[in-house]
């Protein structure tokens, strides 16, 4: 088992991290911004070091400072939680040339899942379904015409290198696509320091699913199930659930061998995600793309399966086989998560990070909450605006709906607005019970759950 480990992250993933480590009996060295210096996680851990000033590209960015302090505290192991460097596939390889497990796979696996056109190339000979789009990346808008005229509109182009949802351009007819080439590969380049470009059928109301896959270094792969991310604004997903409640067992079983060998086929190693969009006919679906990393939403995942992900990761990287074989993977109950951003729905999303003059996080059973925040604090606005993540686990999903929003009505921050009224209000609406959002969601009802949200505060009545 690693004796101690690194984490190279911050916020409330830092302190998940933590809090694995130390049930596992595994010490734990903290890093930091010098934006971060009260940061809970830094003041939980057995050590902490600041690693640089505040802006990312200083500080949790910094490969060399993360290796100087792993080496000079002692560290075997170096967890890169999510975000930052968690998907470079160079801090990766830097961490084994430098004696350190990369508690991830390899930086082998990360480059052909990284790649999201090599990525699609390799699913394809897989047997795994693929969008139709372009073969291989697009270097010039005229190889995206020609892609495009071939696959139909409307069509998505995407960076290769991309994530959380930039570098993203749809395109509904041929006049469109010169300027979104070329503004698709300057944010590509400014956000991943990699400006190629690939191109793919643009599937119109889907749902987009995600399965956990689990994957140890004797060749053992399992999934854990799946998640429902749907409901999502910008290409960033706000309320996520699992079970998905449109698939049938047998679809089910279908995506979950299709996810495995996805895994399979990149040589994955540790805890992965791999993400698909569902047609609307519910039979057909297609690789979107893998994640070499723990997710933001892993927690859903934990709460129907009774496997606690971060745990497992710690254990494969120590070398140790899975103990988890598929047939013991059972889906139990429901749950959602909120997440809840430091940002202004009403302003078009604009991210408000400040003070926490007073905050109250909702309990009670089958309540878990993530966060890195406390009264008094400060919500950085270096970094990310999640300032929390609030998860309802219960029996059936109509009580998991339920928990959430007497979860809501309790959670109290003061200090800077939050998407909380708006999730509370998603919880509400007649196509999120009856399970049926898709992506699109959010962009054909977020003027009524605003206006909705208005006439309530203008009233005096609390939703």
């Amino acid at each position: 088992m690693l004796r101690r480990v690194l984490i190279a992250n911050r916020g409330e993933i830092a302190l998940r991290v933590l809090r694995a480590c130390r049930e596992l009996g595994i010490e734990t060295v903290a890093v930091y911004s010098q934006a971060d210096a009260d940061a809970l996680h830094v003041q939980l851990a057995g050590q902490a070091v600041c690693i640089g000033p505040a802006r990312a590209a200083d500080s949790y960015l910094n490969q060399d400072a993360l290796l100087t302090v792993a080496k000079a505290t002692g560290c075997d192991g170096v967890h890169p939680g999510y975000g930052f460097l968690s998907e470079n596939a160079d801090f990766a390889d830097a961490c084994a040339a430098a004696g350190l497990t990369f508690i991830g796979p390899s930086g082998d696996a990360i480059r052909k899942a990284g790649s999201k056109s090599a990525a699609r190339d390799l699913m394809r000979a897989a047997g795994v379904p693929v969008t139709p789009g372009s073969d291989g990346p697009v270097a010039s808008v005229e190889e995206a015409l020609a892609a495009a005229e071939s696959v139909g509109y409307p069509v998505l182009l995407k960076a290769s290198a991309g994530g959380g949802g930039r570098g993203i351009r749809r395109c509904d007819k041929p006049e469109d696509l010169s300027a979104a080439f070329a503004e698709a590969k300057a944010e590509a380049q400014a956000c991943f320091g990699n400006d190629e470009m690939y191109l793919e059928k643009l599937v119109l109301r889907p749902r987009h699913i995600e399965f956990q896959v689990l994957a140890d270094r004797y060749g053992n792969v399992i999934h854990l199930g799946d998640r429902d991310c749907s409901v999502q604004r910008r290409n960033q997903k706000l309320i996520e659930e699992a079970p998905a409640r449109c698939l049938t067992p047998e679809l089910r079983e279908r995506m979950g061998a299709a996810a495995v060998k996805a895994a399979k086929a990149v040589g994955y190693e540790n805890a992965g995600t791999v993400e698909f969009l569902l047609d609307p006919d519910r039979e057909h679906f297609y690789f979107m793309e893998m994640n070499t990393r723990i997710q933001v939403e892993h927690g859903v995942t934990e709460l129907v399966t009774g496997v606690d992900l971060v745990r497992q990761q710690l254990r494969i990287a120590s070398g140790l086989a899975l103990r988890i074989r598929q047939e013991d993977v059972k889906l139990q109950g429901h749950a959602i998560e909120c997440r809840i951003n430091a940002e202004d729905p009403v302003q078009g999303f604009r991210p408000c990070p400040g003070r926490v003059d007073f905050l109250h996080f909702p309990g009670g059973p089958g309540v878990r909450v993530d966060s890195c925040l406390y009264s008094g604090c400060e919500l950085s606005p270096y970094y990310d605006s999640m300032a929390a993540k609030i998860l309802a686990y219960a029996p059936t999903r109509m009580e998991s709906i339920r928990r959430m929003r007497r979860c809501l009505e309790e959670f109290t921050l003061e200090g800077f607005p939050t998407n909380a009224e708006l999730s509370y209000q998603i919880l509400y609406h007649p196509e999120f019970i009856l399970g049926e959002c898709t992506t699109a969601f959010l962009d054909e009802h977020l003027s009524e759950l605003l206006e909705f949200s208005r006439k309530l505060s203008e009233s005096g009545v609390d939703a």
